[in-house]
């Protein structure tokens, strides 16, 4: 079996071909399918919205696709993967930071403890005023 009859786009679209045709296409055959095709994948996507604003004489349609990615990836998309990854990495350990210094702040205030003696951020007394009388 050759590499073209193995591509996810052929086998789909050899299913849809009744049986007895199946193996009467040549390499080049499938393979002008698949150009002619664009590659397009037949499935469902977890997320599909679709819809149409009519304005004055025109319309225009939106479609929101969104679902598991099963193509293989270029080495430019792989880059931009990598460099998003680390940039909501980098985003989710700030907040996280932000967050356990913020937990920590409160936790020495509440001890009642003085780091800078005459000095407040003022996160306690908005936290007293704000968060603790609501309970």
């Amino acid at each position: 079996m050759s590499e073209i009859q193995n591509d996810p786009v052929i086998v789909k679209l050899l299913d849809k071909v009744p049986a007895d045709m199946r193996g009467s296409f040549s390499d080049a055959q499938l393979l002008a399918l698949k150009i002619a095709l664009g590659g397009r994948t037949w499935g469902a996507h977890a997320l599909d919205l679709r819809f149409t604003l009519k304005w004055w004489r025109w319309q225009y349609y939106f479609v929101l696709l969104a679902g598991r990615n099963r193509r293989t990836l270029t080495e430019r998309e792989k880059r931009i993967q990598r460099l998003s990854m680390a940039l909501v990495l980098a985003a989710f350990l700030l907040f996280s930071t932000a967050v356990g210094i913020l937990v920590l702040y409160l936790l020495k205030s509440a001890l009642g403890i003085d780091l800078i003696p005459g000095f407040s951020f003022g996160v306690w007394g908005w936290f007293q005023e704000n968060v603790l009388k609501a309970w």
